[in-house]
């Protein structure tokens, strides 16, 4: 038990912990049960079955005419549901939205928003509404008995607890809501459908969901369109309460052009036509010349794509629309509802309709028994009136001469209070006027409806035989054709983005600001480009379009973006750090580009380095990936391609010496510190490398200074040959020590 006192002042005092554990679970209870969740008699929310109520006690029935919506709502939120105007509109706008509900229940007249913008609806005080036909479906039996009532929310009024629905308006028109710690997504279904389900259940009970799969062949969205998904995928949502499934735009071929007819539910057209417009401008729709919104008043619906020409593939165009925009959405299925014992519970389609059989049965067994009553307690009072026209002097007599009549009357004729209370009610005219015949012959008319009103409550199976007729009228009356066609298809695929880009030959340059630029070609020469006051070329790489261009920063990380999305070379670029995540202080070094397979030296100036396919390279993370270990004060060089198995790697440090080794004493890893390939030295003497290459055989090495070029044959590179991790040998005489670059100049 939990820990309560009470203090001197009368104050209960209880455990923190107890007291937010209740109020905790008293808030969730409360948006369970009286909020978020439907109930399965008539499938409506707290809010919803109020806002009807309320509209019916107003006489906004279908037959009356529309009037203010802000009148409506000011008598919801005053009388049963006190919270916010804007909600409860909000939940009465959607009733009557036909895009949003299968069959609305509220009529409006005025603004009530669009499928493009649901929420564009005009004020309540500038919309009148009333109730459609489809309400008498929920309130035609309310005042036969039919109910059970609970008091408002101050006590001074009663309201239904839930509405005597004929049809399942739960899966008729659907509903979505969040509640703590669950949640529903009913979607709507077609009324003959399930009606035709309902009967099928009344006659056997324990019918299968494939059983009930005969009728009901799944969702039927208000806005039509096709639902995609398997049949097998539908079955297991049906029996298990849980599931999902897809709906697909509906389209046409006109004159060439696509013309799309139906959204899927709770889709926007214009956002759907913003979704295009974006990828013809970022040149993913190429095959895509112009879409235009033709919708009118006969064609609500006409979205129209005009290809470019007559050889594109249109089916190929919508199935990658299919995949890319909302003309194909996911709608997840979750049967949440507060059942019979007023639980919270997911159950399967089997489930819900022999549940709400049985509240049906039960709310005409009610219906049939408050009848009978008012039949007795009518021919009970036939009763009583036909004594009266038989002793019509007597009674005149008695009510003339005595002054308590109605005693006097009950003794002489052995009648009953309520017959002698009817008796005296009913004015001397209507005495004289009464005749035997018309009283036998409603007599005679009440006795057969009330020995047909005992034999149904009597019969379970003519009882049932009834609701199945009741039923079917209703979907006779109700009922229309099924909007959404179930087409089980392939998935959709989008268009490989490389298929719209030309493979042509690319040069990607980098500047040393770390900006990033693509020429068509590999003829272009990077010095003579326009760079930014400050910047200049940094390094540059020649590859295809179809090739991601691989960048390196000081740091050993590497970054990857497709050639083809990188920024004319006609202006100045764009900054890599726009479209990556540098650490701090880094600066990018290099840029590659080439078949997976291709070799590259990556080394720092700190002389340690190693060989790398360009495959192992490759990232999608905008943060890089870490390849080269850089030592403490080191950082990156620009990396260099491995031509060749016999090639000659050339390093120069920061004294002017140069060393040439064999590439193939450089070893092959995926990432790491790699191995020394250039002695510093230590101490005062100690350097750095400055800039590495590759040459091919019998290529030649050329030597930059100070924006002069030398060049070394490779015969003369022979001379400064050596093993790996050596100092090298100092240039001739006349050679600038200060080396800026290194470049491998073809064999002559």
């Amino acid at each position: 038990m939990q820990e309560q006192e009470l203090n001197f002042e009368g104050v209960e005092r209880q455990p923190l912990r107890a007291f937010t554990e209740k109020a905790y679970l008293d808030y969730s209870m409360y948006v369970i049960l009286d909020r978020a969740l439907p109930a399965i008699g008539d499938g409506l929310k707290p809010v919803q079955r109020r806002i009807i109520y309320a509209m019916s006690e107003l006489g906004l029935s279908a037959a009356s005419k529309h009037k203010k919506s802000a009148r409506t709502v000011g008598d919801v939120i005053g009388k049963f549901h006190p919270h916010g105007d804007s909600a409860c509109y909000e939940a009465m706008v959607l009733m009557a939205q036909p895009f949003a509900y299968r069959y609305p229940i509220v009529d409006g007249q005025g603004n009530w928003g669009s499928q493009d913008d649901p929420k564009s609806f005009a004020a309540m005080r500038y919309t009148e509404a009333k109730l459609t036909p489809y309400a008498d479906v929920l309130l035609g039996e309310l005042a036969h008995g039919t109910a059970d009532w609970t008091p408002n929310f101050d006590g001074t009024l009663e309201e239904p607890v839930i509405l005597p629905a004929r049809l399942p308006n739960l899966l008729l028109n659907g509903t979505s809501g969040i509640a703590v710690g669950m949640a529903t997504d009913i979607p709507p279904h077609n009324l003959r459908e399930v009606a035709a389900a309902c009967i099928q259940m009344i006659e056997d009970p324990q019918s299968s969901t494939a059983a009930l799969m005969k009728h009901i062949k799944g969702p039927d969205l208000p806005t039509g369109a096709e639902i995609v998904s398997p049949r097998a995928d539908l079955k297991a949502l049906y029996e298990t309460g849980v599931g999902s499934f897809k709906a697909r735009a509906t389209y046409q071929i006109e004159d060439g052009s696509l013309v799309i007819t139906a959204f899927p539910y709770q889709v926007s057209p214009a956002r759907v036509q913003e979704q295009i417009a974006e990828q013809m401008r970022a040149k993913k729709l190429p095959m895509i010349e112009d879409v235009r919104d033709e919708s009118d008043h006969e064609h609500p619906v006409r979205l129209v794509l005009v290809p470019r020409s007559s050889r594109v593939d249109l089916t190929e165009v919508m199935n990658h629309l299919f995949a890319t925009t909302d003309l194909e959405r996911n709608y997840r299925v979750n049967l949440n509802i507060i059942g019979l014992d007023g639980r919270p519970r997911v159950l399967g389609l089997a489930a819900i309709l022999r549940e709400w059989v049985e509240y049906r049965l039960a709310t005409v067994r009610r219906r049939l028994a408050y009848r009978l009553e008012k039949v007795n307690r009518r021919l009970h009072i036939l009763a009583g009136l036909l004594i009266v026209y038989l002793n019509l002097d007597e009674v005149i007599r008695i009510i003339r001469h005595e002054d308590e009549p109605k005693p006097v009357l009950m003794r002489r004729f052995d009648l009953a209070e309520d017959q002698v209370e009817e008796i005296l009610n009913t004015r001397l005219r209507h005495l004289a006027r009464l005749e035997e015949m018309k009283i036998r012959q409603e007599q005679t008319t009440l006795a057969a409806e009330r020995d047909e009103l005992q034999a149904l409550l009597a019969s379970p199976a003519r009882l049932q035989r009834l609701v199945a007729s009741e039923i079917r009228a209703d979907a006779e009356r109700y009922g229309d054709a099924r909007r959404t066609r179930i087409v089980e298809r392939e998935a959709a695929q989008a268009i490989d983005a490389t298929t719209l880009i030309a493979n042509e030959p690319v040069s990607v340059v980098l500047s040393t600001g770390g900006w990033v630029r693509a020429a068509k070609g590999h003829e272009i020469d990077p010095r003579t480009l326009a760079y930014k006051s400050g910047d200049g070329f940094q390094a540059m790489a020649r590859g295809r379009t179809l090739q991601p261009a691989v960048f390196i920063d000081s740091t050993g990380r590497t970054y990857c973006l497709p050639a083809h999305t990188l920024a004319s070379a006609r202006g100045q670029g764009e900054p890599l750090s726009g479209r990556l995540n540098p650490p701090d202080g880094a600066r990018f070094t290099g840029v590659m580009m080439g078949e997976p397979e291709d070799l590259w030296l990556l080394a720092s100036d700190a002389g340690y380095g190693f060989a790398v396919r360009l495959q192992e390279l490759i990232t999608d993370r905008r943060a890089g990936k870490r390849v080269l270990n850089v030592p403490a004060g080191a950082a990156a060089l620009p990396p260099v391609p491995i031509p060749a198995a016999d090639a000659l790697v050339v390093l120069v440090g920061s004294t002017g010496k140069l060393l040439a080794f064999a590439v193939s004493e450089v070893p092959e890893m995926a990432h790491g510190k790699g191995n020394k390939l250039y002695d510093l030295g230590s101490g005062k003497s100690a350097e750095r490398v400055v800039a590495l290459t590759v040459v091919a055989p019998r290529g030649a090495l050329g030597v930059w200074s100070a924006d002069k070029q030398r060049s070394l044959s490779w015969s003369d590179l022979q001379a400064y040959r050596s093993e790996r991790a050596r100092r090298g040998l100092v240039l001739p005489r006349g050679w600038p020590r200060s080396i800026e670059r290194l470049d491998a100049l073809p064999p002559a």
